[in-house]
């Protein structure tokens, strides 16, 4: 059974998939704990995704995280990799104790594979309210070929 979703990325559940496939074989290790922890940042992260007629947008909720806990990379050419990580608070009061902790904490993580024509070296990111929009800019397309006239000489 194929567990692959056309459009999206699912790490945890293809780390699932794979550790299935591999069940019983001699060969297979186990993921390691940074793959874990990163399959799980990146299935907590929702992103949506738009395309534009000159760019594509990545939007991504990155509350209480200043621009400087958030990084944008560009790996292998074509990879998009958004992360950053919310810390817990320290505690300012003395004596004051958590009665119900609910928000996360941990890293965030999405990673993108760029179409072909997304131009790694006009992006931009913007972080607003707690959201953060990365845009990255088509290429533009090649201009049609005009045709190549050629003069006939007379003998």
């Amino acid at each position: 059974m194929d567990l692959r979703f056309v459009g999206f990325d699912y790490p945890v559940l293809q780390t699932l998939h794979h550790m299935m496939d591999n069940m019983g074989k001699s060969s297979y290790s186990a993921p390691t704990r940074t793959y874990v922890r990163d399959a799980k940042a990146m299935a907590a992260t929702p992103a949506d995704v738009k395309e534009y007629p000159n760019s594509y947008a990545f939007v991504i909720d990155m509350p209480g995280l200043k621009s400087g806990d958030i990084k944008v990379q560009v790996e292998d050419d074509n990879v998009l990799i958004i992360s950053g990580e919310r810390k817990r608070e320290e505690e300012e009061k003395e004596g004051a104790k958590y009665v119900r902790m609910e928000r996360r904490v941990g890293k965030l993580m999405r990673k993108f594979v760029l179409p072909e024509n997304a131009n790694t070296d006009a992006i931009s990111a913007v972080c607003k309210d707690g959201v953060l929009t990365v845009t990255v800019e088509k290429v533009p397309p090649p201009e049609p070929k005009k045709p190549k006239t050629i003069e006939v000489k007379i003998a």
